[in-house]
């Protein structure tokens, strides 16, 4: 029950969050989601059924509830390639995390592309792969493309960015 009421406010935060959108297409997303929930009712799921292309609701909510520790990267060139992953799939301010990952790679003596192809971290975090803290790697890429998906992706850039900031202070 607790899935199907997560699934519910999922779908309707995501009917608000477009404001603009038609209310056909709002209709279309909660109707969608309801045939979801039968789906899943029907077939006996559970909350911790994997989505298609992506992790269960119950991971990804836990992501979003787990605080910055659980999306916070353990080291600063995986962080620099992190927000470089998040800047690519726009989901973040492109102008500032631009100049806060310059920042972080200037300070940490990596700036050109030879030097970056020598940080194995970097690259994982280029590539989405967020080494978190409690040693439990995250690829931002296979939890899927659902709107609780994105937003753990963007809670994910928005922590690391902070985590950049914080590295230059």
């Amino acid at each position: 029950m607790k899935a199907v009421k997560s699934i519910c406010l999922a779908a309707i935060a995501a009917g608000f969050m477009c404001g603009n959108a038609q209310a056909a297409s709002w209709q279309e997303s909660l109707s969608s989601a309801a045939s979801q929930l039968s789906q899943q009712s029907s077939n006996g799921a559970t909350a911790s059924t994997t989505q298609q292309g992506g992790l269960s609701l119950s991971s990804l909510t836990g992501l979003l509830n787990g605080g910055a520790s659980t999306l916070s990267a353990e080291t600063m060139p995986n962080a620099a390639g992190i927000l470089q992953y998040c800047i690519k799939q726009k989901l973040v301010s492109a102008t500032s995390t631009e100049n806060i990952k310059n920042q972080v790679m200037e300070k940490l003596g990596i700036t050109t592309p030879q030097e970056q192809q020598q940080e194995p971290d970097f690259l994982q975090g280029a590539q989405g792969l967020l080494d978190t803290g409690d040693g439990q790697p995250l690829n931002l890429n296979n939890i899927g493309t659902t709107p609780l998906a994105q937003k753990v992706k963007t809670k994910a850039c928005d922590i690391v960015l902070k985590q950049g900031v914080n590295f230059l202070s």
